[in-house]
């Protein structure tokens, strides 16, 4: 009786043992995806900054006001506040999928399910778990999101720095020894020692030793959060969502892109949206960020235009600067159709000697005129790509609330060649002027010194 009661004990031990076995494992610590993590909190700020009053003030009162944006990308501003939240909410959804990918290791099952539960709220606005944050709570969560964001990266530096001083260890381990080198290699074993202490210690403070269910707590709420200040901001209360949303946002900073969300215009004419049935809210916002047939994001020529417009720029800030190379390098950088447009305006205005510096100077006012509201969107095409580009995705991207309308992607393929042209007509003038200028001061010179 003795040993079958031994049995039993030792039979439940075992179970309890294999039990806390699989709950342990089940609730391993995050570790190297600490990393990742870090980066999707950071987006998360980013997201949120750029929801704040402050923003959204700055995004209604200036953004919406650039000269250019009015003149090659669109004169409604409905419409450009719908495509500034979709742009928004398409950041958002991005980070939802990276989240869902991390949830599926959480143990609790709401988390597990994140994925269904942020398209319900997407698009119904039902928070069935109250996962929408308090705008006290939130800012508790942005705090502690930056501290673990500043350590982790503080952490991925010292891991480099470790790695570096093994590998200098293993080297001078391979060499043949001398006096020299072995006080070397005390050095190295000595800050080796130091350097894991501090790996360490930072692994203990940061994400790496936090379990699943915890990080990605906090990912799932303020993403929930987020979502609900981005319909906060642009839709208001009248959709019926939820009444825990956060209501620090002043009224002032309040926007609501269009009454009609079936008609957009753009400075080409109005672009009508297809009347399907409903479709979710993810899967709308996307469908309005496909930029219409006239843009240069459908021709895959805002990047290039951008950068040649940085280039004219420069050139047209000192003439006197540009060889006969770095002009055919840049004529050799149009497309056909600014080509044919400029062959055509060079032949309109002649190609006579230019040495007339009243033109000279019209020519130069004209191209800043142009310059003030064109060069800003191709400034903001090239900081829009980097902030986007493979680095900045997977380590710890910068704040920025630099929107897709305010580049040159939405911006109309005509009016923006024809604006091109007109400062390449500009520049072929001011460069040829200042060569001239340049040749008869020289002519001048030879002459004197020839007396």
């Amino acid at each position: 009786m003795a040993l079958e009661t031994w049995l039993i004990k030792l039979k439940k031990t075992i179970s309890n043992t294999l039990d806390t076995a699989r709950s342990s494992n089940h609730k391993a610590n995050v570790g190297v995806l600490s990393f990742e993590i870090a980066g999707l909190m950071s987006k998360l700020l980013q997201l949120w900054n750029c929801l704040s009053d402050k923003t959204i003030i700055r995004l209604r009162d200036e953004s919406l006001s650039l000269e250019g944006v009015h003149k090659i990308v669109s004169n409604d501003e409905s419409f450009l506040l719908g495509l500034a939240c979709a742009e928004m909410a398409e950041n958002i959804r991005v980070v939802a999928k990276s989240i869902s990918r991390i949830s599926k290791r959480c143990q609790d099952s709401d988390l597990q399910g994140f994925d269904g539960w942020f398209d319900e709220f997407a698009n119904s606005g039902h928070d069935r778990h109250g996962w929408v944050l308090s705008s006290k709570d939130m800012e508790a969560k942005r705090k502690k999101m930056d501290k673990y964001v500043t350590i982790t990266a503080t952490l991925y530096k010292e891991m480099e720095e470790l790695s570096t001083i093994e590998n200098c260890l293993r080297k001078c381990k391979e060499y043949k020894p001398s006096s020299i080198k072995e006080q070397k290699i005390v050095d190295l074993q000595t800050k080796l020692f130091w350097q894991r202490q501090e790996v360490k210690y930072l692994k203990e403070r940061c994400l790496w030793n936090k379990s699943f269910d915890m990080v990605v707590s906090i990912l799932v709420r303020s993403i929930f959060t987020i979502l609900a200040r981005l319909k906060l901001v642009f839709f208001g209360f009248e959709f019926g969502y939820p009444s825990c949303l956060p209501r620090s946002l002043s009224a002032s900073a309040t926007v609501h892109p269009t009454q009609n969300p079936d008609t957009f215009h753009f400075v080409s004419g109005p672009l009508k949206t297809s009347s399907k049935p409903a479709v979710s809210f993810f899967e709308s916002n996307l469908k309005l960020l496909k930029p219409p047939s006239s843009t240069l994001g459908a021709a895959a020529l805002a990047l290039h235009y951008a950068n040649l417009i940085i280039i004219m720029e420069k050139m047209i800030k000192s003439p006197q600067l540009v060889g006969v190379d770095a002009r055919d390098d840049l004529y050799s950088m149009l497309p056909s159709s600014i080509r044919s447009c400029l062959r055509g305006r060079l032949k309109g205005i002649g190609l006579s000697s230019a040495s007339d510096p009243v033109l000279a100077g019209e020519w130069r006012t004209a191209v800043r005129s142009i310059l003030g509201w064109l060069s800003p969107l191709a400034h903001n095409m090239i900081k829009w790509q980097s902030e986007r580009s493979f680095e900045h995705q997977n380590l710890f991207p910068k704040t920025n609330v630099i929107l897709l309308f305010q580049t040159l992607f939405f911006a109309n393929k005509e009016k923006t060649e024809a604006a091109i042209t007109e400062l390449l007509v500009g520049l072929n003038y001011i460069w040829r002027f200042e060569r001239e200028m340049t040749a008869k001061a020289l002519f001048h010179c030879t002459n004197f010194n020839g007396l």
